[in-house]
């Protein structure tokens, strides 16, 4: 089971977003994954088109897509341009854009962490349904998917709007039978990989520029990183998660 994961695409008409994306995509074609999860930020600067022009490159993959949206991303413009077919068994009572997809062993699961009119993430209104979403008949392994990251990457401007009350979140998953056997995440673009709850934990890089592995000294290192993708591979119950760069 191989699962494709690309985050941060922030594409507009005035950046180039759009061909790195397609470089990423080209590259993942190769690897024929079961199935491509974005993980939110697809658009920037409010370019709804963008939204269609997305869709149309993943319509053409033979491989199914699942969406997730992002702090940049408008969830009820992109509920009404894309439609129904990225969130299979989505939502929840909040009319959240989560997703659920059974795909041979796993269950994949997409956590809409966006709030509204804000950079930072939140997921505690979203704990009954991720709970209910975990014991559900089916595969007893998952896979857990956010925009946000859920752990501090040390970068504080990406720390300062990470998902918040991660700890709480963390404590819920620590104690469910079913706990997910890995998370994945976006929003820093930039490549990380740390743990919550004795999960492993992994921000994807961007397909947009990366941002600086800066820790806060007063000389700020260079990021000359080129787009960069997941590939995640679920075989004998044991998850291997490789950070590519095209």
């Amino acid at each position: 089971m191989i699962i494709a994961q690309v985050s941060d695409i922030h594409a507009a008409p005035d950046n180039g977003n759009l061909s790195r994306l397609d470089r990423a995509l080209a590259w993942i074609d190769l690897i024929e994954p079961d199935a491509l999860v974005l993980t939110g930020d697809l658009i920037d600067n409010d370019w709804f088109d963008g939204y269609e022009t997305i869709a149309t490159r993943l319509d053409k993959r033979p491989y199914p897509a699942f969406i997730l949206p992002g702090n940049s991303d408008n969830c009820a413009l992109m509920r009404s341009i894309l439609g129904c077919s990225y969130w299979n068994g989505n939502g929840d009572r909040s009319g959240a854009l989560h997703f659920v997809a059974d795909i041979n062993d796993i269950r994949l699961i997409g956590l809409d962490s966006t709030v509204a009119g804000a950079s930072a993430g939140k997921v505690i209104e979203h704990l009954p349904w991720l709970e209910e979403t975990l014991s559900a008949e089916g595969p007893a392994t998952s896979m857990l998917f956010l925009h946000h990251h859920v752990f501090q990457s040390g970068i504080l401007p990406m720390d300062q709007i990470m998902c918040r009350e991660s700890v709480k979140f963390g404590e819920l998953l620590r104690k469910n039978p079913r706990r997910p056997i890995a998370i994945a995440t976006g929003h820093v673009h930039r490549p990380v990989a740390g743990i919550l709850a004795g999960i492993p934990a992994y921000i994807c890089g961007s397909i947009c520029p990366a941002n600086p592995m800066w820790f806060g000294a007063a000389a700020v290192p260079p990021a000359n990183d080129p787009p960069s993708l997941m590939i995640h591979r679920f075989i004998n119950g044991s998850m291997v998660s490789h950070h590519i760069s095209v």
